[in-house]
């Protein structure tokens, strides 16, 4: 083949490849979104055994998500046109007191009927009622946690660099009013972010624990690798975690030592302790009289994680196929806490690495994206949300194998949950917008392979026309 005739089919590329190419924002984090999406509908339509209540055919689940998902859709796409880095950093100063409102609210319990409920769902104060639409707190909670400290970190850095010139600092403005005062101590570079970090990281952590003890644990580790990757000071991010669960021991000692009545509004900490401690063991009903309470009480406790074990168990190398789940008649809501067991039944081995495979490549992307970005706030953004969303997923396969306790956290953009998609569309929208900053740099750095690439591929064909030439002759 010539060079003209090469020319002539690199310019003849239809439109859908142009419009692929010509797509600003990280495309491998855009082929993870879809390929995470494809997922979710795929499982969701297959794991749905029964009814949903009310409906009047099984179609109106998929249907549903497939709603969901086109709203979560639409929220990415708007969210990567914002051109303005500046636009998510003004939000974020907004992201604690946002979730300090609303798990104030929750732990509360607070109810003014027709506008506010805080509910009391599976055993847990989780979720508000808000004029109908239910918002599932922890959800929001992580998402503009992360975004906060973002900022703070983002803050804190401009700030101290404004001093060092000795500017007027535009940054913390509350700790830098304490500066010449009897409060001095409070403009200094540890309290501040004692006051911006810290504080509210502890806060944050104490009113999740209210409603669910594995929640605040893992909201606390995420944190913590914000802080991480934010360039704290290893010292006080160990110190200030020695004090969390030095603080979170005390609670549960007093709790359990007092029967509950230290500390009443902990009523979670007895649940977490329970999941730690508990042994799933199918052996236990032996010991128990067949339709006793007690053997009802204690197969409830085994059935749903015992059935995940069942699910790995059986769905081997290659998986069962799709529609060959048993045990979503087993576990109602498979679909949710207990995807990744389901997709290991339906699609083997090779299912639940290609899921890995998907998260693992979030977080090296991401890794990539936050390496080149020149803004602070931008890097600490990208990588603490990468780290979130991977940090769940796994999280979430822990659990399904056995490894971890019970905790609830769903499969990021698989498991079925409307609201927890959503705020994980956000998550990744603002992934993808913040990776237009990086992409020019990343693409000069891939792209400065090519010239060697394009040279030895067009010797090679120079020697091809060579050979064709000889053999006319």
């Amino acid at each position: 083949m010539s060079k003209d005739s090469r020319r002539h089919n690199e310019s003849s590329k239809g439109g859908f490849w142009n419009f692929i190419d010509n797509i600003e924002g990280d495309k491998v984090v855009w082929v993870i979104v879809f390929m995470l999406i494809i997922i979710s509908v795929l499982a969701i339509f297959s794991s749905t055994s029964l009814l949903k209540e009310g409906s009047k055919d099984r179609m109106d689940f998929i249907k549903d998500h497939i709603i969901v998902v086109g709203v979560g859709l639409g929220l990415i796409s708007v969210l990567y046109n914002i051109r303005k880095i500046g636009v998510f950093r003004v939000l974020s100063q907004l992201g604690f007191g946002l979730s300090f409102l609303l798990l104030l609210l929750l732990d509360l319990h607070v109810k003014i009927p027709g506008v506010l409920k805080a509910e009391y769902i599976n055993g847990a104060w989780r979720t508000l009622s808000i004029a109908g639409f239910q918002v599932h707190v922890f959800e929001v909670v992580k998402v503009s946690m992360v975004l906060y400290l973002a900022w703070a970190l983002h803050a804190f850095k401009e700030d101290q660099e404004a001093l060092r010139k000795r500017q007027k600092s535009k940054y913390m403005k509350l700790a830098n009013s304490f500066a010449g005062s009897k409060l001095d101590f409070l403009s200094r570079p540890f309290w501040k972010r004692t006051i911006y970090m810290y504080l509210p990281i502890l806060i944050t952590c104490v009113m999740v624990l209210m409603g669910s003890g594995s929640s605040a644990l893992f909201i606390g580790a995420i944190l913590i690798a914000v802080l991480l990757i934010g360039g704290a000071p290893f010292k006080e991010i160990g110190s200030a975690a020695a004090i969390g669960l030095g603080l979170l021991l005390a609670i549960v000692g007093l709790y359990n030592a007092t029967d509950g009545k230290v500390f009443p509004i902990f009523e979670r900490v007895a649940t977490m302790t329970t999941r730690f401690e508990a042994e799933y063991d199918v052996d236990n009903l032996k010991t128990l009289r067949k339709g006793s309470r007690e053997f009802y009480e204690e197969l409830d406790k085994i059935k749903q994680p015992y059935s995940a074990k069942i699910a790995v168990h059986e769905g081997g190398i290659t998986g069962k196929g799709i529609g060959g789940s048993t045990q979503k008649y087993v576990v109602s809501n498979i679909y949710g806490d207990y995807m990744f067991s389901f997709i290991i039944e339906e699609y083997g081995l090779f299912g639940g690495i290609l899921v890995i495979l998907l998260y693992v490549s979030l977080l090296a992307r991401g890794a990539l994206i936050a390496s080149k970005c020149t803004n602070e706030y931008a890097k600490i953004a990208v990588g603490g949300l990468s780290v979130l969303i991977t940090g769940q997923a796994f999280m979430h396969m822990m659990v399904n194998t056995d490894i971890g306790p019970m905790t609830g956290q769903t499969l990021p953009l698989i498991s079925h949950g409307s609201f927890a998609f959503i705020v994980f569309c956000i998550a990744f929208g603002v992934i993808l917008s913040i990776s237009r900053m990086a992409r020019k740099q990343i693409q000069e750095e891939e792209e400065a392979a090519v010239p060697l690439y394009e040279g030895e591929r067009d010797d090679i064909q120079a020697s091809l026309d060579i050979l064709e030439q000889i053999d006319e002759l």
